[in-house]
């Protein structure tokens, strides 16, 4: 079955290729023939059996339908190009290959170049990673009673730590508290020690 389809697709492609030659030929052929008839039919004649108004009017209706052969055989030509251009795309494998092969080496030589420029910043990110986690660990940022924390976890203790809320109020709640007993005390003492010498 495979044998007999290769053998007839080069019959097919000849038999194509026949008729593609036919239609030049006959394309070419009307165009030369009708562009003769009509330069013949230009010539002015002096004696005919007709009168030159009749005459003149067939000559014009001729030369009409001979420059519409004229203009189709000038379409088929242009169709027969547009038929060969498709016949050579499907049909002419090395050139199709060729091209392929072409492409794929811009798209690889494509490919390297993003691979050579992904390496490369992911090189400078590294240096740059680095160079934060030796500023982390050297700062003060880093460090909770001892023990290495995260860096989001420092910067969230450090926050805490600057906020007003929990800077300024427990500090002041506790010196007063602190203070208070102290000063009664302090009165009381006076106030006995000046009563018992009274």
């Amino acid at each position: 079955m495979s044998m007999a389809t290769q053998r007839v697709l080069p019959q097919s492609k000849e038999t194509l290729l026949q008729n593609y030659n036919k239609r030049l030929k006959d394309d070419i052929r009307s165009i030369l023939d009708n562009f003769t008839e009509i330069i013949k039919t230009a010539k002015v004649e002096d004696e005919t059996q007709v009168s030159r108004a009749t005459q003149a009017e067939q000559d014009h209706y001729e030369m009409h339908v001979r420059a519409a052969n004229i203009v189709r055989a000038g379409e088929s030509l242009m169709k027969l190009v547009s038929d060969l251009k498709q016949f050579l795309i499907l049909n002419d494998f090395p050139s199709v290959n060729e091209a392929i092969s072409v492409r794929n080496q811009q798209l690889r030589a494509l490919q390297e170049e993003c691979d050579k420029k992904l390496i490369s910043l992911r090189d400078e990110i590294a240096i740059d990673l680095y160079e934060l986690e030796e500023e982390y660990y050297s700062s003060s940022c880093g460090q909770w009673d001892g023990v290495e924390l995260p860096l989001c976890e420092a910067f969230r203790r450090r926050d805490s730590w600057g906020s007003p809320a929990t800077t300024s109020d427990p500090s002041q709640t506790s010196s007063e508290d602190s203070e208070r007993p102290v000063a009664q005390d302090t009165i009381n003492g006076h106030g006995g020690g000046t009563n018992e010498q009274a």
